[in-house]
């Protein structure tokens, strides 16, 4: 039955058991020692409780574990000023689709034993989801920490389904990824160490989301990603031969929503914010972060026809994030108009941040220079 659900539904299923994983326990523990996730906040409490199925569901016997694919053909690129947004986050909120496939085999489970003995989780709990993809043979965990389903690459959703019935276990693959090491050479923030463990914390994929201010020494290393970053998964052998194979729900809503214009982006409001960006995997972090990162795609592209837009941003943004970021954006691009414009900026902010910005971009923006890289 679950072969055939799945095959109905375009996604792949593997069965992992339901024991408490002390190895993944004790490696989360260790990531979080190290720092790697300190953006997110998690301990220990998180690692133990990830770790085990039966904090999800107390009888758990099996873990169905669901990989869905989601790569499509990127729509064709503006030409210019536009920003790029990750394959995951430019189509409907992924988790609505994920939750309802999800539901959809934890309902004809349910069915055909005649009573409830299902659990769905799409992150909604603490669940070490690709550590146990690995466990069931749905996928390997590649060096850029996503994990690779054989065919399909690493563009899938995971998604479990929690069972107290002992189903029969899968068995886990034994494929690595050798002496590759293209995803790592390839990060620009030196975030992957190349022995699967990655510090999120340099992550472009993490930066973009963070509501703090981006530290400034790894605003140019994040070019024109404006939302999550894919360098990784493009250059992985194993996903780029598994092309487009995507259910086209995962399309793009429009054009747009991959290649953000930078400018329109930068002054972005609520009413587009809600209609556009709130109904995608974009929307829980706020419009003023989607400003904030297009200001720094914006300084990245080192274009001084972005001088007026960045000059309003720092003048009349609401958030001292984005006005923060605007003022690092033109001492980027650096130049006698955008020094005039941090000058005036200096003697008007009343926000702290921000004016340490606008003298952290005065300072390292040469007047004759165009482009600064500091």
């Amino acid at each position: 039955m679950l072969d055939e659900r799945s095959a109905a539904l375009g996604v792949r299923v593997r069965i992992a058991d339901a024991d408490e994983d002390l190895e993944t326990r004790d490696r989360l523990r260790a990531a979080f020692r190290r720092g790697d996730l300190a953006t997110w906040g998690y301990g220990d409490a998180y690692a133990e409780a990830a770790a085990d199925p039966m904090r999800i569901l107390g009888e758990a016997r099996s873990v169905i574990c669901v990989a869905i694919p989601y790569a499509r053909p990127a729509p064709e690129r503006r030409a210019l000023g536009s920003g790029r947004v990750s394959k995951y986050a430019w189509s409907r909120d992924y988790h609505v689709r994920v939750r309802a496939i999800l539901n959809d085999i934890a309902q004809h489970i349910d069915a055909a034993v005649g009573g409830e003995v299902t659990a769905v989780a799409c992150d909604t709990a603490p669940v070490a989801e690709r550590a146990r993809a690995a466990r069931s043979g749905l996928a390997w965990i590649g060096k850029h920490t996503n994990a690779i389903a054989p065919g399909l690459g690493s563009y899938v959703f995971l998604g479990e389904i929690f069972c107290s019935l002992p189903l029969s276990p899968d068995a886990p693959l034994k494929t690595q990824c050798g002496s590759c090491r293209r995803c790592v050479d390839v990060c620009p923030t030196g975030a992957l160490r190349g022995d699967y463990t990655i510090d999120a914390t340099r992550c472009i994929a993490d930066l973009t989301q963070r509501v703090d201010a981006i530290p400034r020494a790894l605003r140019p290393l994040l070019g024109d990603w404006i939302w999550g970053c894919d360098l990784c998964q493009e250059i992985c052998p194993p996903t780029t031969r598994a092309g487009t194979r995507g259910d086209a729900a995962f399309d793009p809503l429009d054009e747009e929503l991959a290649h953000p214009d930078l400018q329109e982006l930068l002054s972005l409001r609520s009413g587009t914010y809600k209609r556009r960006y709130r109904p995608t995997a974009m929307g829980w972090r706020g419009a003023a972060v989607l400003r904030r990162n297009a200001a720094i795609g914006l300084g990245n592209a080192l274009d001084r026809v972005a001088i007026p837009a960045l000059e309003r941003a720092l003048a009349e943004d609401p958030h001292p994030l984005v006005r923060g970021a605007a003022a690092w954006a033109l001492g980027r691009i650096g130049g006698p108009a955008a020094m005039r414009v941090l000058a005036r900026a200096q003697a008007k902010e009343r926000e702290a941040s921000v004016s340490d910005e606008i003298a952290a971009a005065s300072k390292n923006a040469s007047p004759g220079v165009e482009g600064n890289t500091e």
